[in-house]
C-alpha cells in the first residue's frame, strides 16, 4: 500500500475501536502481553540486527541504549501494558453536564481523537506505549518509528497486529511507515484529516521539524535541558544522591539532567564534593569560571553549553548568587521538561514551584521521576512541554478528547 493508503485505511478502521467495549480492547492487550512474552527471542533478534547496523553506520552513541531491548525491558513492557489493562477506560467519562431551564439535558463526555500519528527515532519500546495506549483509548495509531529500529519495530508492529486479529479487530488499527523511509514520515506531517494529532519523540532537530512542517495538529514533546539548582540549605546527603542520579541513572533519556546549578555559598563545601562524585562516575564537567576556581579541572563551560542536551556523561555547571540568580538561568535556558531544587527551606523550595514554568518542578528529588510509568500511568506517549491540551508525560487521559452530547424533545430557540 501507499502511505495514502495506509492512512484511509486507519481512518476507515478508527470507528471500529472508538466503539469497542472495554473488555474487546483488555483482550488485544492480554494477547499483546502473551505475544511478547511467547517472542522475546524473535524480538531480541531483530533488536540485535539493528545493533549491528548501528554501528557499522557510526549510529550516535546516546541512541544506542534508546535502541536497545533486554529480556528485563521486555518484561517491563508487559508490566506497563497490565497497569494499562488495569486503569479505568478514559472513553465515555462523562466530565460536566447539566439539565438547562427548557429541558435540554446536556453532557460533555470523553471520546478518541480518532487517529494518532507518531515520529520517533530508535525507540522501539515506544512502539509498543503507543499502541497500548491507542488501543485502550480507542485510537487507532500510525507510525514512523525510524530507521535505527526498523528490525524490531517490524516484528514489533507484526505481533501488534496480531493481537488485534486475534480480538476480531481490525488490524489496519495500528500501521508504520518505515517502509516509506522520511517520506513517509513527510506524507504523515501533511495528512490533515487523515491524522487527528502528531506526536513527535525524538531529538530537538526532529521535534522542531515536525512543528514547523506539520499541516497536522501537532503535540510538541519537546527535549529536556533539565536543571538542579543546588541551595546553600540543602541537605547534603540528598544533594549527592539527588545530583548523580539525575545525571547518571540513565544518561540517554530526556528526564537526565543536563545543568547543574550551585549555591556559591555551598560550592567549596557539597559543591565540590558533587563535582568529584560525578567526576569519579565517569561525567565530563563544563563549568564557568566561578566554579572552576575550587574545580579546576572542568572545561570552561560556554553559553552554547549551557544550551545543550548532551544525552550523554557530560554536564554543564554554575554557580550562581542564590535562588534569583538560578531562577534567571533556568529561564534562558530552560526547555520547561524538568527542573529541580535541593533545600530544606520551605520559602525557597514554595518560590521554585511556583516561578519555574516547566511541565515538571521538583523539590529533593531526581529529575529521573519525570516519567508516565514513575507517575502512575502506565506508560507515556510522550512528555509533553507545551501549554495548550496536555503538559507532562501523556498518558491514557492525555489521548482523549471531548464532545457535547445534548437531549432534547422538540425545543427550539427563540
Amino acid at each position: 500500500m501507499t502511505v495514502q493508503q495506509i492512512l484511509s485505511s486507519a481512518k476507515r478502521a478508527a470507528p471500529r475501536l472508538a466503539q469497542a467495549t472495554t473488555p474487546e480492547k483488555h483482550l488485544a492487550l492480554e494477547n499483546l502481553i502473551d505475544l511478547l512474552g511467547n517472542n522475546t527471542q524473535r524480538i531480541l533478534d531483530a533488536n540485535q540486527q539493528d545493533l549491528d547496523r548501528g554501528v557499522k553506520e557510526g549510529l550516535a552513541k546516546s541512541l544506542f541504549d534508546r535502541l536497545r531491548l533486554t529480556s528485563d525491558r521486555i518484561n517491563s513492557l508487559q508490566s506497563a501494558i497490565r497497569e494499562i489493562i488495569a486503569f479505568p477506560d478514559p472513553i465515555g467519562v462523562i466530565k460536566r453536564g447539566s439539565k438547562l431551564e427548557n429541558g435540554l439535558r446536556i453532557e460533555q463526555v470523553t471520546v478518541p481523537f480518532g487517529v494518532i500519528g507518531a515520529i520517533y527515532e530508535a525507540r522501539p519500546n515506544v512502539t509498543i506505549d503507543i499502541a497500548a495506549l491507542a488501543i485502550k483509548s480507542g485510537n487507532a495509531a500510525v507510525l514512523r518509528g525510524g530507521s535505527a529500529a526498523v528490525e524490531t519495530n517490524r516484528v514489533l508492529i507484526d505481533l501488534i497486529q496480531q493481537a488485534l486479529t486475534d480480538a476480531s479487530l481490525p488490524k489496519e488499527l495500528v500501521q508504520t511507515v518505515d517502509d516509506f523511509g522520511r517520506a513517509g514520515g513527510t506524507e504523515m506531517m501533511q495528512a490533515r484529516g487523515l491524522i487527528d494529532v502528531l506526536i513527535p519523540r525524538g531529538s530537538a532537530s526532529l521535534i522542531q521539524a515536525v512543528v514547523r512542517e506539520s499541516k497536522v495538529p501537532v503535540i510538541e514533546t519537546g527535549d529536556g535541558i533539565v536543571h538542579l539548582f543546588i541551595d546553600k540549605h540543602a541537605d547534603r546527603d540528598k544533594a549527592l544522591a539527588i545530583a548523580n542520579n539525575s545525571k547518571t541513572h540513565r544518561v540517554s533519556v530526556c528526564n537526565s539532567l543536563e545543568t547543574l546549578l550551585l549555591d556559591k555559598e555551598i560550592l567549596p563545601g557539597i559543591g565540590l564534593e558533587i563535582l568529584k562524585d560525578l567526576k569519579s562516575s565517569g561525567v565530563i564537567i563544563n563549568a564557568c569560571e566561578k566554579t572552576r576556581e575550587v574545580f579546576p579541572e572542568a572545561s570552561l563551560a560556554t553559553e552554547e553549553k549551557f544550551a545543550t542536551e548532551y544525552l550523554a556523561m557530560e554536564i554543564s555547571v554554575k554557580t550562581v548568587d542564590g535562588i534569583d540568580e538560578a531562577l534567571q538561568h533556568i529561564a534562558k535556558f530552560s526547555t520547561h521538561h524538568t527542573e529541580s531544587i535541593v533545600t530544606e527551606t520551605y520559602s525557597t523550595a514554595e518560590r521554585f514551584l511556583s516561578e519555574v514554568d516547566s511541565a515538571a518542578v521538583m523539590v529533593n528529588a531526581s529529575t529521573r521521576f519525570t516519567d508516565g510509568g514513575e507517575f502512575g500511568m502506565g506508560a507515556e506517549l510522550g512528555i509533553s512541554t507545551q501549554k495548550l491540551h496536555a503538559r507532562g508525560p501523556m498518558g491514557l487521559n492525555e489521548l482523549t478528547s471531548t464532545k457535547w452530547l445534548v437531549r432534547g424533545e422538540g425545543q427550539i430557540r427563540r
